[in-house]
């Protein structure tokens, strides 16, 4: 693999781990300094390996200059011994010579430290998504902003924001424990579920970043079910639901980027060793005795991973699912999402009379249902909600996706 290559992607799977380590190390109020210190790890690689060529062990190559800039920092400022060491609650003895401890464990206890810190519900939860997506998964902030559909100086600040925040409330970097664990944790998967639906959802056209936005979220979840006081029920079914959806994310775009909808997908292109882990963490959610909305959901998507199924069999199971998932949470989109279940189990009529009674005139998904009920049934009614769907939308797939279906409908 050339270095123009490897780095980026051991940027992806390394940056990470390096700034959570020194993160525990510094404390969060000192995160600047252990960014200077990953970025500038990562920016030697780029000029040492282009010249002399990639070391027989890259990941401990950055390790060891990680470790060797980190005493040259505290050799270098007195801040350690003036200030940090004040600031960390266990710090017996200071060295100079004290070493980062980059071994597996210790990486992976940071990096869970880490994404508790960064998930923290002081901040917004936009700004909890950007700060995950520029710490823990190495973006730049082109890559947010396009990624959130944003602009650099709208992110920029935002994470200044959050950054500030973070230090003003000395956020400890120490693993939640007790009640407190349950609600962090629910937090944190708040977020990650977040962070999943804005690339999943995404109202991008950019295929490639919808991806990996989904991706980064299934990898900091797995952090979670990496450790037994966060491998509980709820993760591995939010991970079951990740795995479902992302299982088939290539079929839902065709060659040119136009959308694919559910039922015309090419089942090919579906993903199916990802369907089987997805399965897995499914079984495994299934051993506590409370479910959430995230088992609901997971289940969900198993359902619309069935292929051998009778039709009727699929859409009665995911009619029951959302049955339970509006009593346990409900929500405007999960009423709507419904109706569509109860159209394929039912059938159209019944479906559109509990449509009809949802609030969400505003939203295009409200629209593009509504004509799609009424199709077959009342072409002028299909018509009117097309476009209204295509007035309301922001993304450039679901405009032409409409406006085939307008075309369909009228011609």
């Amino acid at each position: 693999m050339q270095e123009k290559e490897l780095i980026p992607q051991l940027f992806k799977t390394e940056y990470r781990k390096i700034i959570s380590v020194l993160c525990k190390l510094f404390g969060i109020v000192h995160i600047e300094i252990a960014e200077d210190i990953a970025n500038d790890t990562f920016l030697l690689a780029s000029e040492t390996w282009g010249l002399k060529g990639i070391p027989e062990n890259p990941t401990a190559w950055l390790y060891t200059v990680a470790k060797n800039k980190t005493k040259d920092y505290f050799k270098r400022t007195k801040i350690f011994s003036e200030k940090v060491a004040k600031e960390l609650k266990n710090a017996q003895s200071i060295s100079h010579e004290m070493e980062l401890d980059l071994s597996e464990e210790n990486i992976n206890d940071s990096q869970l430290q880490m994404l508790f810190a960064v998930c923290n519900p002081i901040n917004s939860n936009e700004s909890q998504i950007a700060l995950a997506l520029k710490i823990l998964c190495g973006f730049g902030i082109d890559e947010i902003a396009n990624a959130l559909l944003s602009t650099k100086e709208t992110i920029n600040k935002r994470l200044y924001r959050a950054k500030n925040t973070l230090r003003e409330n000395n956020v400890d970097l120490s693993f939640p424990s007790g009640s407190d664990l349950g609600k962090r944790l629910d937090n944190v998967l708040s977020i990650l579920y977040l962070l999943f639906n804005e690339g999943y959802y995404s109202s991008t056209s950019k295929n490639t970043i919808s991806k990996e936005l989904c991706l980064e979220a299934m990898r900091l979840l797995y952090i979670l079910t990496e450790n037994d006081k966060t491998n509980v029920p709820k993760v591995n079914a939010l991970m079951a639901l990740f795995c479902f959806h992302t299982s088939r994310f290539d079929a839902r775009f065709d060659q040119i980027g136009q959308q694919v909808v559910y039922k015309k997908q090419d089942k090919t292109k579906w993903n199916f060793e990802l369907i089987e882990k997805g399965e897995t963490y499914l079984n495994t959610s299934a051993k506590g005795n409370q479910i959430s909305k995230y088992h609901l959901e997971a289940g969900i998507a198993f359902w619309h991973t069935r292929i051998k199924v009778v039709e009727k069999e699929k859409w009665n199971n995911i009619l029951q699912l959302y049955n339970r998932l509006l009593q346990i949470e409900y929500s405007p989109i999960t009423a709507l999402n419904r109706t569509y279940a109860l159209a394929m189990a039912e059938n159209k009529e019944i479906a559109l009379k509990q449509a009809l009674k949802i609030d969400l005139k505003s939203n295009h998904l409200y629209h593009s249902l509504l004509a799609e009920l009424y199709s077959g049934i009342d072409i002028q009614n299909q018509i009117e909600h097309l476009n209204l769907a295509l007035k309301l939308t922001k993304n450039e797939n679901d405009k032409l996706l409409l406006m085939n279906k307008i075309n369909k409908a009228s011609g």
